[in-house]
């Protein structure tokens, strides 16, 4: 991984020369990593641009600027954008259709910060091999497409920005460990993925700040006591779930009615197929104790025993 970053970096200054370079950050492992190398090769001519949309989970926003104050250098553009996006959303079930008004309210902030900052000639992304694979349909036929990916020839036109791909040609496990040879902390370089939607195709119903807040103060919990007990490692990707149902409850001698919430664990080698994880049984009891007590508006606990495929390890 030595051999590569110098060749990466004189590549990167070769192509951009004395330009500008925008990068739009999420905080996961290839856009911070896709970060820190092109940080690396041209410093101040790289802007990343971080869009709080407001379906981030706990924390999300100031661990992304402690990240870039601790270990990447280069300038951050915050935008708060959440009010905006709930907006938007206010009402909408469909998921395909939360899908859309999430990308396109999101190309709306990130063109605005762009022009905030006057001329840029690259759009920089986190961009991996399999992403392009994917994206290409199967002996030239669309319908054999696996799946459309958001970073792989989604420029709007009206930008008129090149592309800057760093990433390209890596699988996943190359970027993790291209990652530690920046110094990134292994907190970043071995999170699971995160939806570009967020938690919004992770609350099975229209999407309310109240919504958002259980799911948050859930997941955060999950993640938690998967880090205690050793299991977020062996995981691919783990989350919880707000169900579109409420459950008749007892706190206490009071009777309660509110929101179920769903645990997804798996394992996988590259997401094409998952199989549900065996979490051990005290570790589950345990999640679900602290859910249900920590957590207002949250009475009940489910887990998804459920493979990829025929099923998704995302709910949406």
């Amino acid at each position: 991984m030595g051999d590569f970053i110098e060749i990466a970096v004189e590549k990167i200054r070769q192509q951009v020369g004395s330009k500008r370079v925008i990068l739009g950050l999420s905080g996961g492992v290839d856009s911070s990593v896709a970060a820190a190398l092109i940080d690396r090769a041209i410093g101040k001519q790289l802007t990343s641009i971080f869009v709080d949309n407001g379906l981030l989970r706990q924390n999300e926003r100031e661990e992304v600027i402690k990240l870039f104050n601790d270990h990447i250098p280069g300038k951050l553009r915050v935008a708060k954008a959440g009010k905006l996006f709930l907006g938007k959303l206010k009402g909408i079930i469909d998921p395909e259709k939360k899908r859309k008004i999430i990308g396109k309210t999101f190309i709306e902030v990130f063109d605005k910060e762009v022009k905030k900052l006057g001329n840029v000639d690259f759009l920089a992304q986190g961009t991996l091999y399999p992403d392009v694979i994917e994206s290409v349909p199967i002996g030239g036929n669309p319908a054999a497409l696996i799946k459309s990916h958001h970073n792989v020839g989604g420029l709007p036109e009206k930008m008129k920005l090149k592309l800057l791909e760093p990433l390209r040609e890596l699988f996943k496990d190359e970027v993790r460990l291209l990652g530690k040879k920046l110094g990134l902390p292994d907190h970043v370089i071995n999170r699971h993925p995160f939806p570009g939607p967020g938690l919004g195709v992770r609350v099975l119903r229209d999407i309310t700040p109240k919504c958002l807040t259980v799911l948050r103060q859930a997941d955060a919990i999950f993640i938690d006591e998967l880090h205690r007990s050793g299991w977020y490692g062996k995981l691919w990707q783990a989350f919880c779930v707000f169900l579109p149902v409420r459950s008749v409850g007892v706190m206490g001698d009071e009777r309660t009615y509110e929101n179920v919430i769903c645990l997804r664990a798996v394992t996988s080698s590259d997401a094409m197929t998952a199989d549900w994880a065996k979490l051990p049984d005290g570790l589950l009891r345990k999640i679900s104790s602290r859910i249900i007590n920590e957590v207002q508006g949250a009475n009940r606990v489910v887990y998804d025993v459920s493979s990829k495929p025929p099923s998704t390890i995302e709910w949406e």
